[in-house]
């Protein structure tokens, strides 16, 4: 369903939720980009670095990684290594909540605002195990069409879930910590998160922070692989799409969400998702 300048392959098929298994080999890098479902990423062979906005993870095989709609992320993988593999599971966020219960909340180990919120869970050998039975047992089901596939599948992905949300509610499970490198940047990365309705400049931004504009340039674009500029307008763009999904009017949404007009705003817009505001907003309410 989502798609973004660096991710046009990476599209849901089918509804509700889809679960993939990925084997590449000679793979270096997918730049930052964002989803409108939850991801749930889980590591099989490989090694890989993952960038959720500023943050910098280094990600082992067994490792799960949770990434919300409203993180913009990327991943390098080591060159060293040639095998690339790892499930990927992706939720509608609708579907999850209907799911969910009004005591258990599936979506809470996905939930980016909820205090505590962690990308990386660190497993156990026993828990990977675990996770790993309940993948492959989803992939036969989903990709299988056998009596009661659908509702196995249904049932293995709830079980799924809340072994997920109670391993990512353990004491001790936080991410790594930052390099200090990257402390300018979470501290930028999080002003603008706050501000991008307001008018963001690299020199604003620079002066704001005590630093220069070149190591700030340079800084940002080293952990986010990202210009200042263009993160922003990634940022900006990610909420305008969050809007219009949820039923604001086009002609609303720019001026709330930092952009000079609505010309800039329709173009940046076509150019970042191939439609426009408008095209989107009515295709978001069909699917409703």
């Amino acid at each position: 369903m989502a798609r973004s300048g660096a991710d046009r392959r990476e599209r849901m098929t089918r509804p509700r939720f889809q679960l993939e298994y990925k084997l590449d080999t000679g793979m270096r890098k997918v730049g930052l980009h964002h989803h409108d479902f939850y991801e749930l990423y889980f590591l099989l062979a490989g090694d890989v670095h993952y960038t959720v906005e500023s943050r910098v993870y280094h990600v082992l095989p067994g490792d799960v990684f949770l990434v919300s709609p409203r993180e913009l992320h990327k991943l390098r993988i080591r060159t060293e290594r040639d095998v690339y593999e790892r499930y990927v599971l992706w939720l509608e966020p609708r579907y999850l909540a209907r799911l969910s219960s009004g005591r258990t909340d599936l979506a809470r180990c996905l939930d980016s605002s909820r205090e505590g919120y962690r990308n990386r869970l660190r497993l156990s050998p026993e828990e990977q195990q675990t996770v790993r039975s309940l993948m492959d047992r989803l992939h036969r089901e989903t990709e299988g069409d056998g009596y009661g596939a659908d509702l196995m599948g249904e049932s293995l992905l709830t079980e799924l879930l809340v072994t997920v949300n109670r391993l990512a509610a353990r004491e001790g499970a936080g991410p790594e910590e930052l390099p200090r490198s990257s402390a300018l940047v979470s501290q930028v990365v999080d002003h603008i998160g706050l501000h991008y309705a307001e008018p963001l400049t690299l020199d604003a931004l620079a002066e704001r922070f005590f630093v220069s504009k070149y190591y700030l340039s340079h800084e940002f674009n080293r952990i986010t692989g990202e210009s200042v500029h263009r993160y922003i307008l990634k940022k900006r763009l990610l909420i305008a799409r969050q809007l219009l999904a949820r039923g604001e009017r086009p002609g609303q949404v720019w001026e709330r969400c930092g952009f000079g007009d609505y010309t800039g705003f329709y173009r940046a817009f076509r150019a970042e998702y191939g439609s426009s505001p408008r095209d989107f907003a009515q295709a978001a309410r069909r699917e409703e």
